[in-house]
Parts: structure tokens; sequence; C-alpha cells
């Protein structure tokens, strides 16, 4: 019984290790520039994973009257 609980816990710690190490995050914020490429305003920065990450870096650019707005991630 001991040898089972034991490999059920050795199990659980490396498949708890594998998930954490898969965790792909960035701090995005969206700002918005002017025609000449300068910062008009910087959005306050979320931490963003996964599915949502991946979506936020296919956003294109939009650009209304001169005015950029787009997602920066670092």
């Amino acid at each position: 019984m001991k040898r089972i609980l034991i490999y059920a816990a050795g199990f659980v710690l490396v498949a708890l290790s594998f998930t954490s190490c898969q965790k792909d995050c960035k701090a995005c914020a969206q700002n918005t520039y002017d025609s000449g490429g300068n910062l008009l305003t910087a959005g306050s920065e979320t931490e963003e994973c996964g599915a949502t990450l991946l979506t936020i870096e296919a956003t294109s650019d939009v650009t209304v009257g001169g005015i950029t707005t787009k997602w920066v991630c670092r």
C-alpha cells in the first residue's frame, strides 16, 4: 500500500512540474501612437497567458485618422 501511495505522489509531482513549465505568459498593454510613431497613451500592463496571449499577438494594428492602436507585449 505504501508503494502505491509513493508512486501516486511521484506521478502527481511530475505532472505538476510539466504543467508549470508550459505556462507562457507576457505582460501586454494596448498603446496608442500618432502618425509619427510617437506614443500618445500607454495602457496598463496585464499578464496574459495561453490562448488569450496568442489572440493578442495575432491581433493586427488598428489605424483611424492617423492614430494607431496596437498591443505591445514583453
